[in-house]
């Protein structure tokens, strides 16, 4: 069955609740949920296979507004925002992308100006920027 860790770290399935599964590598929480269900099941054999890894919550990278697939991805360092855009597939074709921001958790909410279009439609690689963990990217509507 596929289960999803729930935004506390924490995963349920019919006979396991509530099992810690922040922080584990894919074997130790198998052997988790095993020992977990040796109560029910003689001699259990579980397989963890990591599908989908978005990080915790404050290591995650979001984009809202109109970029194309709008999401949350997972920090990874040196990320920049070229690398954010490519994996949110760019602008819609309403976007204002040069009316963009950085809004950054981690420094009280500071916002920051982006030229997102200057940077993905006209090559501007001078418009990227560093991410942060934590950091959203704001993709205003064109008006016009």
């Amino acid at each position: 069955m596929t289960v999803p860790v729930r935004p506390d770290g924490k995963i349920s399935t019919p006979l396991v609740q509530d099992l810690v599964a922040i922080g584990k590598d894919p074997k130790t929480l198998a052997k988790d949920i095993e020992k977990s269900l040796a109560t029910y099941i003689r001699d259990p054999v579980v397989t963890v296979i990591v599908t989908n890894f978005v990080g915790p919550y404050g290591e995650q990278v979001r984009v809202i507004g109109e970029a194309a697939k709008p999401q949350t991805l997972p920090y990874k360092q040196k990320m920049t925002l070229l690398d954010v855009m490519i994996a949110v597939g760019g602008l819609t074709d309403f976007a204002n992308g040069n009316a963009a921001t950085i809004l950054r958790t981690r420094e009280n909410n500071k916002q920051y100006s982006v030229r997102l279009k200057d940077l993905v439609k006209g090559g501007d690689y001078s418009a990227n920027v560093e991410m942060k963990p934590g950091d959203i990217v704001i993709i205003p509507q064109s008006w016009f």
